[in-house]
């Protein structure tokens, strides 16, 4: 007897298939039906949340050809099971310490210049400085920065990193930090106008981080060039919830922050 294939329909309707791809987190997909595009940022049974640069979130079945991927239409799918624990590490990329209790706070301090430098160190390097024992404080500038030296009493047991913003040579930073010599303080910094700049474009989803003319306001500049609600404060909460860990950071931070730690926890 000759054998037929129940599936009736014509070959020339059939649609040709497309590759099942895994809804792992930060993958960025368009939703084919309604053009929102966004990165994963859970999967669960049957359906996956997307979040768009604004922070938006929309929950999406997942259906066959449901998503486009670089512009490809594609089968979205539930990752596989994770394979077996390893030692996990913060996102610092540190070996995490399972079970640890944070530190006593040492008397030594790392300073910076602002609430989003404090808030970005803090989820990168969170874990660790509790462990080491070492808080971090904002400045809210530099301009004071000689006298809060003085004020602090840095010695040998308790010495002071202070991380600037914009630490290039002729800037008015540079010229303050020069000022401070005592040698139970470590003053560095980075180039970028704002600790924003630390973060990866790529990890935004941007190819650069916008020129912004001088005499305007660099951060509502930037959310003016990139199309961004001209809320700095919404703006940057979207910015420091793309950063998972160090590897969302410019080298030029991390060398930095890592080198402050370091001279913190450095035995008297």
């Amino acid at each position: 007897m000759r054998a037929y294939d129940p599936d009736l329909t014509p070959r020339w309707k059939k649609q040709a298939p497309v590759p099942e791809v895994p809804a792992e987190p930060d993958l960025v997909v368009e939703e084919a039906g309604t053009g929102f595009c966004g990165a994963v940022v859970r999967c669960e049974a049957g359906a996956v949340t997307l979040e768009d640069r604004f922070g938006r979130h929309r929950v999406f079945p997942l259906v066959p050809r449901g998503f486009l991927l670089e512009g490809r239409a594609v089968t979205l799918v539930r990752p596989a099971a994770p394979a077996p624990a390893r030692p996990s590490r913060t996102a610092s990329g540190s070996v995490a310490v399972p079970g640890a209790r944070a530190r006593v706070a040492r008397a030594g301090r790392i300073y910076v210049e602002g609430r989003h430098d404090a808030e970005l160190v803090e989820k990168v390097w969170g874990d660790d400085l509790r462990i080491e024992g070492v808080v971090v404080e904002y400045l809210e500038g530099v301009d004071d920065l000689p006298a809060i030296v003085r004020d602090f009493r840095p010695g040998p047991d308790a010495r002071l990193g202070v991380l600037v913003d914009h630490l290039v040579p002729g800037s008015k930073e540079s010229r303050i930090a020069a000022s401070v010599t005592d040698p139970h303080v470590l003053v560095v910094g980075h180039p970028y106008v704002d600790v924003w700049q630390a973060v990866k474009p790529s990890s935004l989803g941007i190819p650069a981080w916008p020129a912004v003319p001088h005499g305007q306001d660099w951060k509502t500049g930037v959310c003016r060039a990139l199309g961004w609600p001209e809320n700095t404060g919404a703006a940057w909460r979207h910015v420091l919830g793309r950063v998972r860990s160090y590897r969302d950071l410019e080298p030029a931070l991390l060398g930095r922050v890592e080198e402050l730690i370091d001279w913190v926890t450095a035995p008297a």
